[in-house]
């Protein structure tokens, strides 16, 4: 789904703030003008193109949000975002840490398909200024707000995606303190749906375990060797594949090493991921494999560039015969000092 490709169709807004004891709900459907549609446009793509996002199936037998959307008809959308509202709103009276927000319904289409999206903007607090009258007349002062919503560029920590025909979601979410325990409500007890992890999640999950297990297997030397070794076969695999399979990521990284690579097989099965295809969208999520971050004992900084690392003849490690490691940067034609 590209963002072009995005056509609003119906909006709703419902405000959902559990410090007042009640929903205020929507009657009717709000008209909207481009810049609205283009600042629910940013969020809805943000959110089925985010490396943070997951895919979802529905708990069919449990889920009033599915039972809902199968008895989904257009001229019902306004009763159906209202009990959709209702529910998210009775999940938040009953758990404070929720934060207060307005839920925006959206129905709208991409290509030839039809989706909606739940998409939960938390209060958040800003400033603005405001004219007085006084006694010796107008004044401006400057006042807080507590219930403005995210701005355009900003990430939504709590939203749906739902394909109206296959019932597939797409969803992000936020974890809050549910009787005690830090909970992804937003799935587990308003869609009520089974998550997978977000690419961006398996991503760290893979990188943790690799950098967990040479930690537990090799020396200081050889396991800054190693990392940085993994890192590049990370990279290289993100450049030219847009992703890798866990298991023949394995192979690679741990080709001369079967223990190690045992051990990390272990852990990817914990998570159900020995298998499992991890393939980023987004470039902010892949940035930092571009670049071998070192930090030395004497307080030096580096930062090199993959494709400069790689290449022997700008970068070069050297052994020395006490141990120490020397660090060679070759053909230089410029330096240039910022402040």
């Amino acid at each position: 789904m590209q963002k072009e490709d995005i056509r609003i169709r119906r909006v709703i807004v419902h405000i959902l703030d559990s410090t007042v004891g009640l929903p205020v709900l929507s009657d009717s459907e709000i008209e909207f003008g481009s810049d609205f549609a283009d600042f629910l446009r940013e969020h809805i793509y943000r959110i089925v193109s985010g490396d943070e996002s997951k895919d979802c199936e529905f708990y069919k037998e449990q889920s009033e949000i599915y039972h809902m959307l199968t008895e989904y008809e257009d001229d019902r959308f306004v009763e159906m975002s209202k009990s959709a509202a209702e529910l998210l709103y009775g999940i938040m009276n009953s758990n404070i840490e929720i934060p207060p927000a307005d839920l925006v319904v959206v129905r709208f289409k991409a290509g030839e398909d039809e989706f909606l999206a739940f998409l939960k903007m938390n209060f958040k607090t800003s400033y603005t200024h405001r004219t007085m009258a006084g006694e010796e007349g107008n004044y401006n002062e400057i006042i807080r707000y507590k219930a403005t919503l995210p701005a355009q560029t900003q990430r939504l920590t709590e939203a749906a995606v739902i394909d109206l025909q296959t019932f597939a979601v797409r969803l992000i979410e936020k974890k809050y303190e549910v009787n005690g325990e830090k909970t992804d409500y937003f799935s587990y007890l308003f869609m009520k749906c089974s998550s997978r992890l977000s690419p961006k999640s398996k991503l760290a999950v893979v990188t943790k375990a690799v950098e967990n297990i040479q930690k537990e297997n090799c020396g200081e030397y050889e396991q800054y060797e190693e990392h940085m070794r993994a890192k590049s076969i990370i990279q290289e695999e993100l450049a030219e594949n847009g992703g890798f399979i866990v298991e023949e990521l394995a192979d690679k990284i741990f080709a001369d090493k079967p223990e190690m690579r045992d051990r990390f097989q272990e852990k990817m099965e914990q998570y159900n991921m020995v298998k499992e295809e991890v393939l980023p969208k987004n470039d902010t999520t892949v940035r930092k494999y571009q670049t071998q971050h070192l930090f030395t004992d004497t307080g030096i900084e580096l930062k090199i560039p993959m494709e400069q690392y790689k290449d022997s003849g700008k970068v070069e490690f050297i052994t020395e015969p006490d141990g120490s490691i020397s660090v060679l940067l070759k053909h230089i034609g410029h330096i240039q000092a910022k402040f």
